[in-house]
């Protein structure tokens, strides 16, 4: 199986919230059955009447099916209503959430299984199978009021923008392993002539690079001796006859090889794509401070997780695009978003947005001013250039002087917070702060 084949089946099941629901009906078929042929072998029959067994069994049944239909409807209900107050990337997200496919996999268990159950019975009723429809019964219901907590909580701004930060983070930590101070920086090699490479072009429907295999392209690279660019970023979207790769000092590497080496979808991913966790959280920002909206302290709690991005990226090394064999010749370039990026992306839009805020405009600034403590001194300057330009849009936006000295102070609270240093407190109390 090649390495595009697994990455298709791992992400169509990561996706698909029929299958575990599918696999649940299947499960219950098969227990059910292995059920009946053990309690036909021992003898064992429940005391309870048929006609009773099949009323518990039968509202029992009804219930679960109820449960399926109920959660279904308000899981799509839910998700629609958060990805127009939020974005509507958050649907993809919404709906790989494992709890909740395996709530609908024990519902649709429980359901099927009533089910097998009362068609089984006849004269006598059999015990096992009895037993394990009003105990699983009683089950579903604790998962039914579970997942509705669930999916109550988990749909609050925080709790998606959290979620987000928490991939995004996950993500940062694979495609840049090394901290600033682990290890040599990478040498920086310079590209052959791009005139004299072989360009593989893109065949088939214009899509968005989702993944690539970077060690599948290494090994090729090392086998042919050959240096691999792959063109687009983690992220571009790919029209038809765009270029995908350039190879260097090579022309037997099949370019059907190297096609299957890349993902393309429809929609960008987190996999290997650290800008999208950014991407999403500034959209709901975006979308808070909007005049329709007007919701600024949802994009404060934006800020809140832009921070945690940027502080985890900022103390990373970012030098991952050139690839060198066991014998540091270079083989694989690819193209990943640089600390400036990362910042322009995660605080430009929110500044122009929010500019104009109180709140987001201290939040910002405190975002930037811890940052410019804990960053070495070559991450400074961008971080520099955006509170310069904080400065501009404070000024523009606040005609007054008292707004504007107070859109001025930093408050991690965004407005609420102590805007006083502590040693300023206790020069005034003449006492340490509590």
């Amino acid at each position: 199986m090649t390495w595009l084949q697994r990455y298709r089946y791992r992400h169509f099941l990561s996706n698909s919230m029929w299958v575990s629901s599918t696999l649940g009906l299947i499960l219950a078929l098969a227990s059910h059955r292995v059920l009946y042929l053990v309690s036909r072998a021992m003898g064992w029959h429940a005391a309870t009447e048929p006609d009773a067994a099949r009323a518990v069994i039968g509202a029992t049944s009804s219930s679960l099916l109820t449960f399926i239909v109920f959660v279904s409807s308000a899981l799509l209900v839910a998700v629609q209503l958060a990805s127009a107050q939020l974005s509507p990337r958050i649907i993809a997200l919404a709906l790989k959430e494992p709890g909740t496919r395996i709530c609908l996999g024990i519902f649709v268990f429980n359901f099927t299984f009533s089910l097998a159950v009362l068609s089984r019975i006849g004269s006598q009723t059999p015990l096992i199978e009895l037993q394990v429809c009003i105990w699983s019964s009683l089950g579903s219901i604790i998962v039914f009021l579970y997942m509705v907590d669930r999916l109550a909580r988990s749909l609050r701004p925080i709790s998606i923008l959290t979620m987000i930060a928490g991939k995004g983070a996950e993500v940062i930590k694979s495609v840049y392993p090394l901290m600033l101070d682990e290890g040599p920086r990478a040498v920086s090699q310079s590209l052959p002539d791009p005139s004299t490479a072989l360009v593989v072009e893109h065949i088939g429907r214009s899509s968005v690079l989702l993944a690539f295999d970077q060690e599948g392209l290494l090994t090729l690279a090392s086998q042919e001796n050959a240096i691999i660019e792959l063109m687009p970023q983690v992220g571009d979207f790919v029209v038809h006859g765009d270029g995908l790769f350039r190879i260097y000092g090579s022309t037997r590497l099949s370019p059907d090889v190297l096609r299957r080496c890349l993902a393309l979808g429809d929609e960008r991913t987190m996999e290997q794509d650290p800008a999208f966790a950014f991407r999403i959280i500034v959209d709901v920002a975006c979308r808070a401070l909007s005049r329709a909206i007007n919701d600024p302290t949802t994009g404060v709690l934006a800020l809140d997780q832009v921070h945690l991005l940027l502080r985890l990226t900022g103390l990373r090394r970012l030098d991952t695009g050139c690839v060198s064999d066991s014998q540091g010749r270079l083989r694989l370039v690819f193209r990943t978003p640089d600390w400036e990026d990362f910042v322009w992306l995660g605080l430009a839009e929110i500044r122009q947005f929010g500019g104009g805020n109180i709140q987001i405009a201290r939040r910002m600034r405190a975002l930037l001013e811890h940052l410019l403590k804990v960053m070495p001194p070559g991450r400074q300057p961008a971080l520099r250039e955006q509170l310069e330009l904080l400065d501009r849009s404070v000024a523009r936006s606040f005609p007054d002087v008292e707004d504007r000295e107070q859109a001025s102070l930093k408050d991690l609270q965004g407005l609420g917070g102590s805007a006083a240093p502590a040693l300023q407190v206790e020069q005034q109390t003449g006492s340490a702060p509590v």
